[in-house]
């Protein structure tokens, strides 16, 4: 295991060739209660998502708690996504509308503010999926951004909700981006 007092950053430029997988756990080392830990292969904690005092805000920060961006629900299946804390909320970074709500399935359109962060390819993306199985895919037009899934195990007869995977494809997307994304999934019933 790697120290857990020096902030890790995966490489960018083996990020753009390969997917990557994140696994998240509410049971890393080194999380508070109620946080929620992304990890790679090594579990070496990469992001952090994080509560706040108030159930429509959260964080999400980097492995030494550098708040990277804050999460707030405003009403009706709207959410915002920001650049820093929770308490500034520096520069608006993309907003996301729910678009389908059923018990088995959720859609979510995700708007970006600025070109400059996802690119003209990534515009507008679409998340759908099932936030009770922990399962979505996120698309740019006909191609996939990054999925999640449950861990399975075999010959396991039942399979817990409480540790999952989540791939991110190669593209040019920032990788706490699609963590945000799929933070903002994954309350994405309420």
């Amino acid at each position: 295991m790697a120290d857990s007092d020096t902030p890790y950053h995966p490489d960018p430029d083996d990020l753009r060739r390969i997917p990557f997988d994140l696994f998240a756990s509410k049971k890393l080392p080194g999380l508070s209660s109620g946080d929620l830990g992304f990890a790679d292969s090594s579990d070496r904690l990469v992001f952090i998502l994080r509560k706040s005092s108030s159930s429509s805000l959260k964080s999400l920060l980097d492995s030494s708690g550098v708040p990277l961006f804050s999460i707030s629900r405003l009403h009706n299946g709207i959410w915002e996504l920001h650049k820093g804390d929770v308490a500034k909320r520096k520069e608006l970074v993309l907003t996301v509308k729910r678009t389908l709500n059923r018990f088995s399935k959720t859609e979510l359109d995700v708007s970006f503010a600025n070109n400059d962060i996802a690119g003209e390819s990534l515009q507008h993306l679409v998340i759908k999926g099932c936030p009770f199985q922990k399962s979505c895919t996120i698309y740019s037009q006909d191609s996939i951004v990054a999925q999640t899934s449950l861990m399975y195990k075999l010959r396991q007869i039942y399979v817990g909700r409480s540790k999952f995977r989540l791939t991110i494809f190669p593209g040019s997307m920032d990788h706490s981006l699609v963590v945000a994304m799929v933070a903002v999934f994954l309350q994405g019933r309420k």
